[in-house]
């Protein structure tokens, strides 16, 4: 099967999240708190799974399935460990971050910085083996990608040198990226043991709410209740909704091209959709120069290990494209 369809998926998905990076910043300027808007985000979409699973036999078999796979000896064929649903705190770490970052940053400095982490985590992923399609050769083009995206974060940010809490906040996306490719590695183990998209997704947002919800009383502890109020445009409660979306997608198609190449084909769409919405909003700060340069080179570093697999996937389906079963992951 050729990789356009799950190559398009995860393009469109990549510009639903820099969507969604906007939409949770702006909510928690209204809320007054990244980790409150976080929860919001979060526990509506797994509200709206909640919801689904009622209607749906298939996810609730799925969730059993999972349940089992959790009591199977560690290492046995079909067999999950428990961290191995936990994609979802990494999952709200990266929410989390979009609230607290966003807002300075920018959507597409913050996009840039995040893809960064999630390309360079995808590599290292990927050659250890974590995702449900097993071991994946690190190759020059796989090499070369990373390396160039780290040229364009550096150059995306350069001109906000000047401001150390700008550029100190550029560690934040840096590691929800990291965490993101970590995410959609152990989030295909999880769809490949329950068999269903749903029943995956619905255990990653309920871990991300648990850990969010979590960090939401900590930060408490420290700062107070929010003194925010709840906005009244419905829009700014849309990214539970995106971001079931993101996951779904992530899950459905990790087993089939891989954690960097699933990351890849997403940031093309991220910096994309992140661009134009820094442009396009009225109420955003146009990118600078070296911010669309640095995008450019984010573009590029996709372009150049997308192009050599999919010039290798047809010469390539043993062993890296055979079934999970046949590869004996």
């Amino acid at each position: 099967m050729s990789l356009t369809v799950p190559v398009a998926l995860a393009v469109l998905a990549g510009a639903g999240l820099a969507t969604q990076s906007r939409v949770n910043g702006t909510l928690a300027d209204h809320v007054g708190s990244g980790y409150l808007a976080a929860v919001i985000s979060f526990g509506s979409g797994l509200l709206w799974l909640s919801i689904a699973l009622l209607f749906s036999r298939r996810g609730r078999a799925g969730l059993r399935r999972i349940a089992r796979a959790l009591r199977e000896p560690a290492g046995q064929d079909g067999g999950l460990r428990l961290w191995q649903c936990l994609g979802g705190a990494a999952g709200g770490f990266f929410v989390a971050s979009q609230g607290l970052a966003v807002g300075t940053l920018g959507v597409a400095v913050f996009i840039v910085a995040f893809v960064t982490g999630q390309s360079v985590g995808s590599i290292v992923v990927d050659r250890i083996g974590l995702g449900p399609g097993g071991v994946r050769l690190v190759t020059l083009p796989r090499a070369v990608g990373p390396l160039l995206t780290v040229v364009a974060v550096a150059t995306a940010v350069s001109g906000d040198v000047g401001s150390p809490s700008a550029l100190a906040l550029t560690v934040l996306p840096l590691l929800a990226g990291a965490g993101s490719a970590w995410q959609q590695a152990v989030n295909g183990r999880v769809r490949a043991a329950a068999e269903d998209v749903l029943a995956a997704t619905f255990v990653n947002f309920l871990v991300g709410t648990a850990a969010l919800v979590l960090a939401l009383g900590v930060s408490m502890l420290f700062d107070g209740v929010p003194h925010g109020a709840l906005p009244a445009n419905p829009l700014l409660y849309t990214g539970g909704a995106i971001g079931i979306g993101f996951i779904a997608v992530g899950v459905a198609v990790v087993h089939r091209v891989g954690v960097l190449l699933l990351s890849l084909s997403m940031i093309a769409g991220q910096v994309v959709g992140a661009l134009v919405l820094d442009a396009a909003l009225p109420d955003a700060a146009p990118p600078s120069t070296l911010t669309y340069v640095g995008a450019a080179l984010t573009l590029l570093a996709v372009a150049i290990p997308l192009t050599a697999e999919r010039r290798a996937t047809p010469s390539r389906r043993t062993p890296e494209h055979r079934d999970d079963g046949e590869r004996g992951t």
